[in-house]
């Protein structure tokens, strides 16, 4: 039986950060891998990512962009409202869609949405936004401890664990439950800083220990492979500054005020 894990939240097409974080994940002992969801996004070369999931046995979730990537969809279902994003978010799901082969793209259309995980004496539920929906944003600021209880009630979890919103954080639900956003891979997380997380989950004892994980990466090296592909500057800034340019209108105001831009 399985009681500590790493999880990695949206990868965003950036190989490098997942390469570096199953190397520390690797070292750090961990007992097994699981992916989040949304493998393809803003950063280059698609098709480097798939290697290193099979290769280090990594499970993985269906995120929203999965599902477009894999069905071919018209857009990448993130969930924007403001044509801002959504201008940014198309241009970044038309490189990844074109640049995926097929039996990439057949792998993440059969992924599942969620996984369900005993971690210990833990009931574990693993998704990309929440339980409910894919691309449900769940941010810290704004989700109520009380509606947080009520969705691990319905479905029958101790801890939920998502990503989707690229930023982490964890709150305890009552004596034993919890949701944890276990942040991205794929981006710095709006706060000046290059590095990116991911996440460790452990039962001791019958009680959730949250690690979040600072991964260190050759982020220069992305940014020069981005702008190769002749990616956005804003999204190669993002990543050579650690502040969001994009997907900004999202954000509720708290989140927001942390960041530049």
């Amino acid at each position: 039986m399985a009681h500590r894990i790493a999880c990695f939240g949206g990868i965003y097409n950036n190989y490098l950060a997942l390469e570096a974080a199953i190397g520390d994940a690797r070292a750090r002992g961990v007992d097994a891998m699981f992916c989040l969801g949304d493998m393809g996004a803003f950063g280059p070369h698609p098709n480097r990512v798939f290697p290193l999931l099979h290769h280090h046995a990594i499970r993985c979730v269906q995120g929203n962009y999965d599902d477009s990537i894999g069905n071919a969809l018209d857009d990448c279902q993130c969930g924007y409202t403001d044509p801002r994003d959504n201008h940014f978010a198309q241009l970044s799901y038309d490189y990844t869609l074109a640049h995926t082969a097929d039996e990439n793209r057949k792998f993440l259309r059969d992924l599942p949405r969620e996984i369900r995980y005993q971690l210990g004496s833990l009931r574990l539920l693993l998704c990309h936004g929440s339980p409910r929906k894919t691309n449900e944003f769940l941010w810290e600021s704004t989700t109520s401890t009380h509606f947080l209880a009520s969705v691990a009630e319905q479905f029958d979890a101790d801890v939920i664990a998502a990503t989707h919103t690229g930023i982490k954080w964890h709150r305890q639900l009552g004596e034993k439950r919890h949701f944890v956003n276990v942040g991205a891979l794929g981006r710095p997380e709006n706060d000046g800083a290059t590095h990116v997380f991911y996440t460790i989950l452990e039962e001791r004892n019958g009680t959730l220990h949250v690690e979040f994980v600072p991964v260190e990466y050759p982020y220069q090296r992305l940014a020069k492979e981005m702008a190769g592909e002749r990616l956005p500057d804003e999204f190669i800034e993002a990543i050579v500054t650690g502040w969001w340019t994009t997907c900004l209108e999202v954000l509720p105001s708290k989140e927001r005020r942390r960041g530049r831009h």
